[in-house]
């Protein structure tokens, strides 16, 4: 007979919430009983949709202001800048060795199992030699062992290639638990096409007419910030010079910078042949998107074009490939509401590590 009891959860650098609303999909038997972010906005959207559970400040602050709760699960995804393949690498990042004070926090909060996730530069960096020493004899964690794995969200049902390292630890004590099997082979990746309009949700809007946030202001952790916005009511464009509204107009279904004609193209595309075709890129409506960054209203960017509008694909259709509930709440600038959505974990991704952690309770 399964197991009805409730799972105490932990989420640090917790961002606006995707790995626990992850968790949630999975099993209403999970329960944040707090949550630490460092960022104001986040901390406000996350409180926004989990409650008042949210510790807004640094982890390390944390750590001296307050008693660990003792839970069965610990999750989050330690900032992973200072790893990112993306612009320079940086060995002394000091947000390299934040993941310490997660390692820390599981220390203390003694659960049954752990998920960790990160980019997959992690995996090669000096700090994951660090990492793997903690588990030695004498090691802060001593009594777990990890398994880490680079996994593709698309693999799970999210409709954005989006490729991450995730540690699943457990306690030595606890039942054994793998990562999980993909639910997704790859001619069944769900697509751009499937997150605007499918698996029973309304289309997405064919145009974004609006061009800033709706009205409304909250005051949360000492700031006056903007919000609270349902994530369909961000289907916000933005306003184009002419300059990047004849590109647009110039790039075809699935075309990039490469398409352009010499007269559109940037003095440094003219000079640079190679490199990513994504910039100025189109989605296309048959294939999954690429990763949502934080940037992602940005086209010159990435692949962030709308498949057949000459515009960037929006936050709410940036929130749909994410996997965020239409009514799942933001709060912020729409700076900071990309930056929460780009950051975020794929919520089908956290809904598998989630029935694996149920699974492993329940066996």
């Amino acid at each position: 007979m399964a197991d009805d009891r409730e799972m105490r959860v932990l989420d640090l650098f917790a961002g606006a919430g995707g790995l626990t609303a992850g968790m949630h999909a999975a099993s209403s038997r999970f329960r944040t009983v707090r949550a630490v972010e460092l960022e104001p906005e986040a901390a406000a959207t996350y409180q926004a949709n989990y409650g008042d559970v949210v510790h807004c400040g640094p982890i390390q602050s944390w750590l001296e202001q307050e008693d660990v709760p003792k839970v069965d699960v610990v999750v989050g995804g330690p900032p992973c800048q200072g790893f990112s393949t993306l612009g320079k690498q940086d060995v002394d990042d000091e947000r390299n060795v934040l993941w310490r004070y997660y390692a820390e926090t599981v220390r203390r909060a003694r659960p049954q199992y752990f998920v960790m996730e990160n980019v997959p530069a992690f995996l090669k960096s000096p700090q994951f030699s660090v990492f793997t020493e903690a588990f030695a004899p004498g090691g802060a964690l001593e009594h777990y062992e990890f398994e880490a794995r680079v996994l593709n969200a698309a693999d799970y049902g999210t409709a954005q290639v989006r490729k991450r390292v995730v540690v699943l630890g457990r306690h030595k004590d606890a039942p054994v638990i793998a990562m999980p099997t993909p639910t997704h082979a790859p001619e069944a990746y769900r697509t751009v096409r499937d997150a605007f309009e499918g698996g029973g949700l309304q289309a997405v809007p064919r145009h974004a007419a609006e061009r800033d946030l709706p009205p409304g202001v909250i005051e949360r952790f000492d700031r006056t910030m903007r919000g609270v916005f349902k994530a369909s009511e961000l289907h916000i464009g933005r306003s184009y010079t002419d300059l990047s509204l004849d590109r647009f107009r110039a790039i075809p279904y699935g075309g990039g910078r490469f398409d352009l004609p010499e007269e559109l193209k940037a003095p440094c595309w003219r000079k640079h042949r190679t490199g990513s075709g994504d910039v100025m890129g189109r989605l296309v409506w048959e294939k999954p998107s690429v990763t949502i960054r934080t940037e992602f209203f940005k086209p010159e960017k990435g692949r962030y074009l709308h498949p057949t509008q000459n515009r960037a694909i929006t936050h709410f259709e940036a929130a749909r490939i994410q996997g965020f509930d239409d009514d799942y709440k933001f709060v912020g600038s729409k700076t900071a509401i990309a930056r929460q959505i780009g950051n975020a974990v794929p919520i089908p991704l956290g809904q598998a590590l989630g029935r694996e952690i149920l699974g492993a309770f329940d066996a």
